[in-house]
């Protein structure tokens, strides 16, 4: 039976579940992002073409291939997911395998944003701050990181966008568990096969864009005050 309210209760879990889904594979993902991003925007190195195509594989591959593959790589037998399950760590068939497939297919998204600010940043601030005795480290936590949150942001957003709307790579790798593994497309794609269900499918439609217009606001007016603050230090 489909329910006849705003959002029953199987509706709201896919809800949820996808907000946690996407939000930790962001947060996961962001650090690897960063620093990926700095190897192809700042160091040339054998392989430097090899490691751009690699990152930004999964947006060419069907998504259906991308979750076969982490299917076969983090399943239970495969040749990572089998010593991570003697560790009590399960991928396939679990929420935290959809995480990882969202972050994975939001991944190209995040790295790409993020690069493109750090080839935005002037080395001549950096260089600046290295006359001064400044380490490295310091430097790219205090000069480059609060230049680039801006671009980390987008990256973030876009990342989540993309999470939010997963679905081949995540029903090939992790199904379509109710309460489980069920996000929000797999939720639409599964009331759209039920007689009837097109009207719950629409609400969560709308649930969905909801979301996606919410993030990118937000991610906009954060990126508007980082910018101003910025602005700021640099006239005082």
């Amino acid at each position: 039976m489909i329910d006849t309210g705003w959002l029953g209760p199987q509706e709201w879990q896919a809800v949820l579940l996808s907000l946690k889904v996407s939000a930790v594979a962001t947060v996961v993902g962001m650090p690897f992002a960063v620093a990926v991003a700095w190897l192809l925007a700042r160091r040339s190195f054998p392989g430097h073409g090899l490691l751009s195509g690699m990152v930004h594989l999964p947006l060419v591959l069907p998504p259906v291939v991308t979750g076969y593959l982490l299917l076969l790589t983090f399943g239970t037998q495969g040749p990572i997911g089998g010593p991570l399950k003697s560790l009590g760590i399960v991928f396939a068939f679990r929420w935290t395998g959809a995480a990882l497939a969202a972050g994975i297919m939001g991944f190209p998204l995040m790295v790409r944003a993020i690069r493109l600010g750090f080839e935005a940043v002037d080395p001549r601030l950096e260089q600046a701050a290295a006359t001064l005795g400044a380490p490295r480290a310091w430097i790219f936590l205090t000069v480059t990181l609060p230049l680039i949150l801006p671009a980390m942001l987008a990256g973030a957003t876009l990342g989540f966008a993309k999470a939010m709307g997963e679905f081949g790579a995540t029903i090939t790798f992790v199904s379509n568990i109710p309460g489980q593994t069920q996000t929000l497309p797999s939720a639409i794609y599964a009331l759209l096969q039920v007689p009837g269900g097109e009207s719950a499918a629409l609400r969560l439609v709308a649930v969905s864009a909801v979301i996606a217009i919410g993030a990118v606001l937000v991610s906009e007016w954060m990126a508007r005050r980082m910018k101003a603050r910025l602005q700021g230090r640099a006239d005082a």
